[in-house]
């Protein structure tokens, strides 16, 4: 057994639902076998299990594994193309890129960023867009099984609208969806996700598989886009004329349920809002992503008050960066311009967006998403460098909402010092040692 020591902030009561920040300044978290067996203070733990080691994580902050809900791995090397919206940014910036990714050897290279980004970025389990060609994806998995991380992800189908190369037919897409799933799902802790990319490149017959696949593996999983810009969502109108709302062109072969989660979702109809809730789906928040695309300011407040539950994404490479911390603070930003339409954050909230409320909407509140007994140890050491902003207001923080306040205000990559999943460090993950 391992006895970490440390300052501990986690929210395993939701914060919209009036639960309050859990912290601890000097905190004990036992772990066996990659599992939190007590918590406490710890002078009480080291004096009870007084032959255990201890690994000293004092000096800046404990926190849960971050869990990124909607992430595109073959965009990684094009972040950062702005001024377009979404239409001309799929064209000019992630297509092109997208398609190299047939090149086994380039989708390596990809992989091996894309996964080793996520993890000096303190995220411990992602959703994962893959890529459209069933090799690529095969090396997404590998390198996430390599590493260590928790994903899912599957193989990405259109058969319109987009370049010819990345387009498939329904028989092709359900065949190859179906051998990589029989490879991966359920394999260590990669699980498979039934993924078109959005209603706009897939027509009925495409969809209609998408749903087979879904039905024909077990607790696969469901995601795509929806609602995300003015000009798709008129499209998408047009293309489906027998359907009330975007939503439905998923919901109509089964798509929509527990384990289906919708990128973006910022104009949605209360008609939406309503099969979300009581399908039981979740939406993920993609703040940096809808400012830089120009899509809109996300409406939280009518997601919460639908009951929907909503969990953050980074969306890269429309997104600004892999780090949740930064989409967390972009999406205080978002509800404070709303005004009263808005929703007023506070950091507790921003914390159970970006760990436990993306735990539950992929189903996996019973073992991550906050650092209490009985769950996985999926955590990282937010530890900033000696005389950095960050360390600086740190030390003068006033309390932990302020301190948790300061991390997503100034946090970055660099300053996550140490990550675990199943209480083993993240493997090859560059200037990871929890020593410094």
């Amino acid at each position: 057994m391992t006895l970490f020591r440390g300052t501990v902030l986690d929210t395993p009561d939701d914060p919209f639902a009036g639960g309050l920040l859990r912290a601890e300044a000097d905190a004990g978290l036992l772990v066996r076998d990659g599992q939190i067996v007590e918590r406490g203070g710890f002078p009480e733990l080291r004096a009870r299990h007084a032959g255990e080691d201890v690994v000293d994580l004092t000096g800046g902050l404990v926190l849960p594994g971050l869990v990124d809900t909607h992430v595109h791995f073959p965009q990684v090397r094009v972040i950062g193309g702005l001024g377009m919206p979404l239409l001309d940014w799929l064209q000019h910036c992630a297509l092109p890129e997208e398609a190299r990714l047939r090149e086994v050897a380039y989708a390596r290279e990809v992989a091996a960023e894309f996964v080793g980004g996520l993890a000096q970025a303190g995220t411990t389990t992602a959703l994962v867009f893959g890529a459209h060609f069933p090799a690529a994806v095969d090396v997404l998995f590998a390198e996430a099984a390599r590493v260590g991380l928790r994903v899912t992800s599957g193989l990405v189908v259109s058969d319109r609208v987009l370049r010819e190369e990345l387009l498939t037919t329904p028989q092709r897409a359900y065949d190859e969806g179906l051998a990589l799933a029989r490879r991966w799902h359920g394999v260590g802790r990669n699980r498979y996700a039934v993924t078109p990319r959005f209603s706009l490149s897939c027509d009925e017959a495409l969809l209609d598989s998408c749903g087979s696949l879904l039905a024909d593996v077990p607790g696969s999983w469901f995601t795509s886009h929806v609602n995300e810009n003015t000009v798709e969502i008129a499209t998408v109108a047009e293309m489906f004329g027998g359907c009330p709302h975007y939503l439905d062109t998923y919901d109509r072969y089964g798509l929509i349920g527990r384990r289906s989660v919708l990128a973006h979702n910022v104009h949605p109809t209360d008609d939406e809002l309503k099969v979300l809730a009581d399908r039981d789906a979740s939406v993920a928040h993609c703040p940096t992503s809808n400012a830089a695309l120009g899509s809109g300011l996300f409406p939280l407040r009518r997601h919460v008050a639908s009951g929907v539950r909503v969990a953050l994404g980074s969306d890269v490479g429309a997104g600004a960066g892999l780090c949740l911390l930064k989409e967390g603070l972009q999406a205080y930003f978002a509800q404070q311009l709303l005004g009263g339409d808005g929703l007023h954050l506070t950091s507790s909230h921003l914390l159970h967006l970006a760990t436990s409320a993306g735990a539950a909407a992929l189903g996996l509140d019973g073992e991550v998403g906050d650092l209490g007994v009985g769950k996985r140890f999926d955590a990282l050491w937010l530890r900033p460098r000696p005389g950095t902003p960050l360390d600086v207001t740190l030390r003068n923080a006033t309390g932990p909402e302020d301190a948790l306040a300061k991390a997503f205000v100034l946090g970055s990559p660099a300053d996550v010092a140490a990550v675990w999943v199943d209480g083993e460090p993240l493997r090859g993950r560059p200037g990871g040692d929890e020593g410094r």
